[in-house]
């Protein structure tokens, strides 16, 4: 084993031994280990029985009983390991990017066949791109623009779960846990993320959640600033234009004191407004680049008032950014964005952290294809979390790693990955100089290895005498 290998050995050792602290008992610490060694061994199986035959190929059962015991009944902590995972992989983050830009919130799905695993139902499947039988989970992650962490990830049981006593004894689901949707459950995590004291960042989610007025609302009585997706029919009132004050009291009944609207005063779709801007209102903008080039696209950010809900309220919601995406090419705008950042932020910054969502996208496929996150194969509510945060914690590891190496050389790449025309075959190797005969090691010429040179083949079928097939049989 040469050095390095050693060397990231006793690094991962150490850093099982910090987590260990939080499991709650000393006999936790060996299958705790185990079982992150073998989510990063390599392997197509995560799941107990292949990692226990990577981990200890000795004695495979008694492996085997050992980790499926500590990852789907010992009663230890997931968010007491996750909290761990934190404090451990944050500061490196932070020295390798810079502070924390985001918190992301988003949810994950995982494909199953049958109905008896926790929380399994016919819901939308993200990773299938449909409604399928799956289960979903609701992730935070904080995030630069070197890497991203997941701080909590939950569960959603459905409500057809929730209300089901003999489903929820035989998953083994806390009687605390009752049916939340999807944004209270992100709003509870956010929730606990600052009363940690985890660095704020810009709350970044995609339409499921923004388009959801009291998730947004939610979100500003915290404190927290929010660049969300919302849907093309999400309601805004245009720039210059606001919903009525509360009608003059006639004397007679309850004093009015909601906003109203009329026939001649109505708001108006964020695609409809995207739709009337001017061309001059359309920018092309770069926010990061892309495996062989630059991506960009065609913005624009308008300010306005949100409507949804306005007509119950006395005062008018604040008015904030619209930001949309509408790529050359495409018939109408494909996104958009509610985003409370200050007004003075200019066009490129803004596109620059809504687009940072798609760190998330990158955490998920790492940990479902590398780290055996959707490997999974018990049934039970401990065992699914207590395995989430296990590859978590793993994916920590790696985050550290990576931050520990020097950075790479210039990030814009001048020219395609991929030569427009490719070298033929055999053709000599381009010069290391200015000037081929300053290269003492140029080729003179092309590659024309001496050999034989192929005789013709004809295209036609040769015949061939057919010969008759012997009487004799042998038996056995």
């Amino acid at each position: 084993m040469d050095a390095a290998a050693q060397s990231n050995e006793a690094r991962f050792a150490a850093y099982v031994e910090e987590l260990s602290r939080v499991l709650g008992h000393a006999d936790r610490a060996r299958p705790f280990g185990d079982y992150c060694a073998g989510l990063l061994l390599p392997g197509e199986r995560k799941s107990v029985e292949p990692m226990a035959a990577l981990v200890s190929p000795s004695r495979v059962s008694a492996e085997h009983q050992s980790l499926l015991h500590f990852v789907a009944q010992a009663p230890w902590s997931d968010a007491a390991v996750l909290g761990k995972v934190r404090e451990l992989v944050l500061p490196a983050i932070i020295e390798q990017g810079g502070p924390i830009e985001a918190w992301i919130v988003d949810d994950t799905g995982f494909a199953k066949k049958g109905a008896h695993s926790v929380g399994v139902a016919r819901q939308y499947c993200g990773r299938l791109g449909k409604t399928d039988n799956c289960q979903t989970a609701v992730s935070l992650s904080v995030a630069n623009h070197a890497a991203s962490l997941p701080l909590a990830f939950g569960l959603y049981l459905p409500q057809e779960w929730a209300d089901d006593h003999a489903r929820r004894k035989k998953a083994n689901v806390p009687e605390e846990v009752s049916f939340k949707t999807k944004p209270q459950i992100a709003l509870e995590q956010i929730a606990a993320a600052l009363e940690a004291g985890v660095p704020k960042g810009v709350v970044l989610a995609d339409a499921a959640y923004g388009s959801n007025g009291d998730f947004r609302e939610q979100l500003t009585a915290m404190g927290l600033t929010y660049a969300v997706g919302v849907q093309s029919n999400v309601t805004v009132w245009p720039p210059g234009v606001e919903p009525l004050a509360a009608k003059a009291w006639s004397g007679r009944g309850r004093r009015p004191t909601r906003l109203w609207r009329h026939a001649e005063r109505q708001p108006v779709s964020v695609k409809e407004l995207a739709m009337a801007l001017p061309a001059s209102a359309w920018k092309e903008v770069e926010w990061r680049e892309g495996s062989n080039a630059a991506l960009s696209s065609r913005f624009a950010a308008v300010r306005v008032r949100p409507a949804g809900g306005d007509f119950r309220r006395a005062e008018p919601n604040d008015v904030e950014w619209l930001l949309v995406e509408w790529p050359e090419g495409e018939a109408a705008p494909t996104k958009y964005w509610f985003s409370t950042l200050p007004e003075d932020t200019p066009l490129a910054p803004l596109v620059d952290i809504a687009k940072l969502r798609w760190r998330i996208e990158r955490d998920y496929e790492e940990l479902k294809s590398e780290l055996g996150l959707s490997h999974y194969e018990g049934r039970g509510w401990r065992g699914f979390h207590h395995h989430a945060a296990l590859c978590i914690a793993a994916y920590g590891f790696l985050i550290r790693e990576r931050a520990a190496l020097p950075p790479s050389a210039a990030k814009i790449r001048k020219q395609p990955a991929v030569s427009e025309r490719p070298r033929p075959r055999g053709a000599a190797d381009p010069p290391r100089t200015p000037r081929r005969n300053l290269d003492r090691d140029a080729q003179a010429q092309a590659d024309h290895r001496p050999r034989q040179n192929a005789a013709a083949m004809s295209m036609l079928p040769c015949a061939r005498p057919r010969r008759a097939l012997s009487p004799t049989f042998v038996t056995q």
